[in-house]
């Protein structure tokens, strides 16, 4: 037994590992290097929403903020999720390292502790002290976010969708509940400076009235921008939905437009946002800010644009050549306004003697200011300023901004037409829409460039079911159209005729200009009859019921004359009808199918055996999707010829619709009686009231 006592279990030997003696290189190099916890796999790529919230130190609703104006979502891991993080809202760890470093979460962590003070001094009721905080409250801005997220200009420009839809939401929402008054304002400011360029630049391209809203489609600088209008009406703001988030977006998307809008209309020659003083007494608030846009553009000549940018060229240059003097002296001002005055005439000496000597054009330039010295000084950003406009106004590095085709189309189609909207139709889309073709606009109401009796008015818009007996006081060169008809002519580019969309007028469908019919295969009737009016065939006129009635008594003698003839000139003979029934083969449902149909499909049925398998799969989907789409044709003309013959009744004054409800009334009733038979019942047993 030796040293082993009853009633122990024997210890086991411990042996030392078989690697135990092998060195650091041979160990990696057969084992591999162990991997610590959170160094690989998912751990090391992407990060919980709780720890990033840990590591940040702010709290849940900060970092949503962050996440939305840095751009950043969340990710899902590819590969495998282990399965107790499963369901989990992860990160990526470079996103997470981005907001460490964004200046905007130092300012959160400011404003932290900032309200701490004010509750501070609101609890011991210090009044003036919390007066003065408000005062020294923290602010940011979001002009590096923009920078950061849209490096270039076009970027910018091919991101509006989503800004501009929100932007014209909040436009229409009212103010109450988590929507001040300041952000409806200053969202209506971008949405008239957002139309009145569109407009300004004969820039819309498509629009569509939906359920949803008016979609619209402008052509801005070679890019397509896309945004939704929504309907004028007063909207109910539901309690499900969390403003703070959208609010976060507008914020966003306001500094996002105000930089837009300033390189916009930076590059027509017009400083955004529009003063009162600029457009004439109209405010970018105002109802006449699309007026006013045009308005500049039209004064904004030639001559006006060199002047301009001589001005600020002489400026640049009194600034860089005395930046201590706080004024300049009364000889030079007064030398300095009589060149300014007479500019024209400096303009064209400047430019004749450009390929001169210097000594003669500075000879000329001294008897014009009278003075050698103020001569040179003024001399030299003019000419500066005259080469910069003769380059276009653009740095040379600058890439020049793409020229639509079509605008100047466009701007033709309204040429000559002044439209006047009465107070019952929605100005906002319909204004940006006329201007953009090259309309003038005026409407009921205060601001409007002339009134309803004005008899320059083509088209007066109205959307009322019968013309008010007060109208009969207006010119009567004047059409009375619905608000379809400027959507429908902008879309086709073509003024079509005012009679179907007369006042009280059923209208014709309202298509959309998105829809590919070459894809789809479908093509609408009323895309046809605006094709036949674009080529200037009659359009085609459906005929009535008395027309039809002598339609069926023509065809009832061409069949009658026809027997007669046959029975006069004889059968044909048994050859013949022996062909035609070789030729025609019996089909169900009416339908017959030659000979030559037939071996083509035989030949195709053969091809198809001749494939390989992925050959054979592939034909087939290609054929599945013919099928479908000839499918969803055939049910569209089912859909259209069902509408069409609604219109019409039979004998007995029944529609359509009617006759159709007749039809399935005797189907559940002849149903209901089949059941019957087998002893249970389809109707509904009536519950008696206790």
């Amino acid at each position: 037994m030796g040293n082993r006592v009853k009633g122990r279990v024997k210890k086991k030997s411990i042996k030392a590992a078989s690697h135990s003696g092998w060195g650091l290189e041979r160990k990696l190099s057969r084992m591999g290097k162990k991997q610590k916890k959170g160094h690989s796999g998912v751990d090391a790529t992407f990060i919980g929403r709780s720890k990033c919230l840990k590591k940040l130190g702010i709290s849940i609703r900060d970092f949503r903020r962050l996440c939305i104006l840095k751009g950043i979502y969340p990710r899902e891991p590819r590969g495998r999720t282990p399965g107790k993080k499963k369901g989990q809202v992860f990160y990526h760890i470079k996103d997470l390292r981005a907001i460490a470093h964004e200046p905007v979460l130092e300012k959160f962590r400011e404003f932290k502790g900032y309200m701490k003070k004010v509750r501070k001094a609101a609890g011991r009721d210090e009044r003036d002290e919390a007066r003065r905080l408000d005062s020294a409250a923290p602010k940011y801005t979001l002009h590096h976010m923009v920078k950061e997220r849209y490096p270039r200009f076009r970027d910018a420009l091919e991101d509006l969708d989503d800004a501009l839809t929100l932007v014209h939401l909040f436009a229409a929402l009212p103010s109450e509940r988590k929507i001040k008054s300041n952000v409806t304002k200053k969202a209506r400011e971008i949405v008239r400076g957002w139309g009145a360029y569109v407009a300004a630049t004969n820039g819309l391209t498509k629009s569509f009235v939906s359920v949803k809203g008016v979609f619209m489609e402008a052509s801005v600088q070679g890019a397509t921008v896309r945004w939704i209008v929504p309907h004028a009406f007063t909207h109910a703001l539901p309690t499900d939905v969390d403003y703070r988030v959208m609010l976060t977006f507008f914020e966003f998307y306001d500094t996002l437009l105000g930089f837009v809008l300033f390189k916009l209309y930076g590059d027509m020659g017009i400083k955004y946002p529009i003063v009162a003083e600029e457009s004439g007494g109209a405010a970018a608030g105002d109802g006449k800010h699309l007026t006013a846009v045009l308005n500049l553009l039209n004064r904004k000549d030639v001559d006006g644009a060199i002047g301009d940018v001589v001005t600020a060229a002489v400026g640049d240059d009194e600034n860089k050549a005395e930046p201590k003097a706080p004024r300049p002296d009364k000889k030079n001002k007064k030398k300095a306004n009589k060149l300014l005055r007479s500019l024209g005439t400096a303009l064209d000496t400047i430019a004749k003697d450009d390929d001169s000597d210097n000594d003669e054009s500075d000879a000329e330039m001294d008897d014009d200011s009278g003075g050698e010295e103020g001569a040179e000084e003024i001399a030299a950003p003019l000419r500066a300023a005259l080469d910069s406009l003769e380059g276009g106004g653009q740095d040379a590095d600058a890439p020049s901004a793409p020229v639509d085709d079509q605008a100047q189309t466009r701007k033709n189609l309204f040429a000559g037409l002044t439209f006047f909207l009465s107070r019952e139709v929605p100005r906002g889309y319909l204004e940006v829409i006329c201007v953009s073709f090259g309309g003038k606009v005026g409407w009921d109401g205060p601001g409007s460039p002339f009134g309803p009796a004005n008899p320059e008015i083509t088209h007066h818009v109205i959307d009322r079911p019968v013309l008010p007996a007060d109208f009969d006081e207006y010119p009567k060169s004047r059409e009375y159209v619905q608000p379809q008809w400027a959507l429908d002519c902008a879309n086709y580019r073509l003024l079509l005729p005012c009679g179907r969309y007369g006042v009280g007028a059923s209208l014709p469908p309202h298509l959309s200009p998105w829809a590919d019919e070459a894809d789809t295969g479908y093509t609408p009737a009323y895309a046809d009859e605006v094709e036949r009016i674009r080529k200037g065939l009659p359009p085609i006129v459906p005929a009535s019921d008395e027309e039809e009635e002598e339609e069926v008594e023509l065809d009832d003698a061409a069949v009658h004359a026809k027997e007669l003839a046959e029975e006069v000139g004889g059968d044909q003979t048994d050859e013949e009808e022996e062909k035609e029934e070789e030729n025609f083969v019996a089909a169900p449902k009416g339908k017959k199918r030659t000979k030559e149909e037939l071996e083509e499909e035989e030949q195709q049925e053969l091809a198809r055996g001749m494939m390989n398998k992925k050959a054979a799969r592939l034909y087939g989907r290609m054929q599945h999707g013919i099928e479908k789409k000839k499918k969803a044709v055939d049910t569209l003309t089912r859909k259209r010829r069902e509408i069409e013959a609604s219109r019409k009744a039979d004998d007995r004054g029944r529609t359509v619709n009617k006759q159709k409800v007749d039809r399935l009334k005797l189907e559940r009733r002849d149903l209901e009686d089949k059941y019957s038979n087998t002893g249970g019942s389809m109707k509904k047993a009536k519950r008696r009231r206790s």
